[in-house]
């Protein structure tokens, strides 16, 4: 078939690492872009993720498989987290959102022993406090409610429960991954395409009955080219492109590249509406940037 995942060609390493740079980048346009569009956070949350269905389904040929019960497990993690993060861009600034939703790495920490049996290491714990003292920091210095942060208690909390739940879907996305190689029920390879179809799926069968409770009126034909950009561009071609550039990249180096979408976030949200995040947020959103580079670095040292 045309369109069989091994007809896809790798791309050279510069190439790669440029597929990654534009998926973070996409990636990053997540919360000036919500934010811009005059839609409730579920019908934003629906919509865009029925876009992104159809264009998974178009773009992505590894995609469309039948999923197990571990892949729609995977797939409802995915679909919560990308819920949360539309609710909580919403009600709090976007550096806000992306920051607590970068906490991701401490529930890895403290949970895989538990669900993936993996052993932690004293420079994991010493990680895990850091990030932990990155977290406080967005609730001990609380941000003012503004025009496009109404809400920054709630979206904060929010946005750390999109934290969790991204954390659970990267631990369950690492198990389908070792059931690829040959465990259980997982014998042929890639569901994470599938995982991120399924998702998108899910999100709009739990959204919709909250979208229609609310009326559609009084968007503008802008709102509707928002959407469309989120769905096609900011979830489904940045997966893509992810997808395409890991397979020349190295997971330490691909993490890097990665902190390029928390960087750019709350730039996009300043340049499209003004948003200044407080003095406090700023501070934890650097320690959780300098945590997660440490930590990066220091995993790439130990496995070299």
């Amino acid at each position: 078939m045309s369109d069989s995942p091994s007809r896809h060609h790798p791309p050279g390493p510069l190439g790669s690492r440029l597929r990654v740079l534009a998926a973070a980048a996409l990636f990053s346009t997540g919360g000036a872009a919500v934010k811009s569009i005059h839609l409730t956070g579920w019908q934003v949350a629906c919509l865009r993720s029925a876009v992104a269905a159809v264009a998974f389904l178009l773009f992505l040929p590894e995609s469309r498989r039948r999923p197990t019960l571990r892949v729609l497990g995977a797939a409802a993690l995915f679909a919560v987290t990308m819920v949360l993060f539309v609710l909580s861009n919403k009600l709090t600034t976007a550096a806000s959102a992306i920051f607590l939703q970068s906490t991701a790495p401490l529930w890895v920490v403290l949970l895989s022993p538990w669900l993936l049996r993996e052993r932690v290491r004293l420079p994991d714990l010493v990680f895990l406090g850091v990030l932990a003292g990155g977290l406080a920091c967005f609730f001990v210095g609380l941000d003012p409610a503004t025009a496009t942060a109404t809400n920054p208690l709630l979206g904060n909390l929010l946005a750390t429960l999109s934290g969790l739940t991204w954390g659970l879907t990267v631990m369950a996305l690492r198990a389908l991954g070792r059931a690829d190689h040959g465990e259980g029920e997982g014998q042929s390879p890639g569901w994470g395409p599938a995982s991120a179809l399924w998702g998108s799926v899910l999100v709009v069968l739990f959204c919709l009955p909250q979208a229609l409770a609310a009326p559609l009126s009084g968007t503008s034909a802008s709102d509707w080219l928002i959407v469309a950009f989120l769905g096609i561009f900011q979830i489904a071609f940045a997966y893509i492109f992810l997808l395409r550039g890991l397979q020349q990249v190295r997971a330490l180096e691909a993490s890097l590249l990665l902190l390029l979408e928390p960087v750019l976030n709350p730039v996009w949200a300043w340049l499209v509406h003004g948003e200044r995040p407080g003095a406090w947020s700023l501070a934890g959103g650097a320690v959780i940037l300098v945590a997660t580079l440490g930590k990066s670095w220091w995993d790439g040292t130990r496995a070299a």
